[in-house]
């Protein structure tokens, strides 16, 4: 039984509100900022209270503004993050559950040493294979595509062994009553595994939509036309390389549109990614 102090209890929850205060408080300045002209932010004092130009900075931001000599169209960019996150999240769970269910209830020669070879993948960047990645796109034409933007990103030596550390708690005897009843290794696995992984799915996927999301190195070389960049790259795209003033207010506008979509998934899938990553029942 944990003993209640009085002075732990305010002492503690002192340090959680400060820490919510850090994290919060840059976010509360973006979005004052996005509702304000780019002449107000520039003030001094910054103005800490929503201003009147939110659907001004925000339609502008979405439709499509000239900053630094380029049109940027937000609401394009947004749909090819989310196209990219959602393809890579998908992408990564289904090619991991299905590795995982090969490594674990198959047999073939050399298990144990492909196994190792993706699990040695966890020690190796993205970093160290940008350059021979880039290089293999290039030769296939995948430059400014969305299977550029996506391919390379797909696999998940991570998902694979969470996967396989998952099947490998599964009781024998579930294994032995399915094949009894005369289920094939697929409908096993579609009917039985999957379902049981269900919670880790989510977990998974919320993990990996937001990894998809922000996304700014690969983007960054995998795409050379503006039709094709996502909206971090917008992002910085927006801020002065130069001596151009900045329109801080449409920056900040974009920057709290980008947070809305990881937002979403993370509050809707709150509940089942929270189980996925305390649930020990099978």
């Amino acid at each position: 039984m944990v003993e209640r102090r009085p002075g732990l209890t305010v002492l503690s929850h002192v340090v959680l509100i400060l820490g919510i205060a850090i994290v919060v408080f840059p976010i509360y300045l973006a979005f004052i900022a996005s509702t304000h002209t780019r002449d107000a932010i520039l003030r001094v004092p910054m103005p800490l209270l929503p201003g009147g130009h939110m659907f001004e900075n925000y339609s502008a931001a979405l439709l499509g503004a000239d900053t630094q000599g380029a049109r940027v169209v937000v609401g394009r960019m947004m749909w090819i993050s989310l196209v990219t996150a959602l393809v890579i999240s998908i992408g990564k769970i289904a090619i991991s559950l299905l590795s995982a269910f090969a490594i674990v209830y198959f047999r073939f020669p050399f298990k144990k040493i492909v196994f190792w070879m993706i699990f040695v993948t966890l020690m190796l960047p993205v970093e160290v294979r940008i350059l021979p990645t880039y290089k293999v796109l290039a030769d296939l034409n995948m430059l400014n595509t969305y299977a550029g933007l996506t391919v390379p990103l797909i696999a998940s030596a991570t998902a694979t062994f969470l996967f396989r550390q998952f099947f490998l708690s599964v009781p024998d005897e579930l294994v032995e009553a399915a094949r009894m009843d005369g289920a094939g290794p697929m409908r096993f696995f579609k009917d039985i595994l999957v379902p049981l992984s269900q919670t880790s799915i989510a977990a998974l996927f919320v993990i990996q939509f937001i990894y998809g999301w922000n996304q700014y190195l690969w983007p960054l070389l995998a795409t050379t036309s503006e039709d094709m960049y996502p909206v971090v790259i917008g992002i910085k795209r927006m801020i002065a390389s130069g001596d151009a003033a900045v329109d801080w207010n449409l920056v900040m506008a974009t920057a709290i549109l980008a947070l809305v979509p990881p937002v979403i998934v993370v509050v809707l899938m709150q509940r089942w990614f929270v189980k996925g990553l305390v649930d020990t029942e099978k």
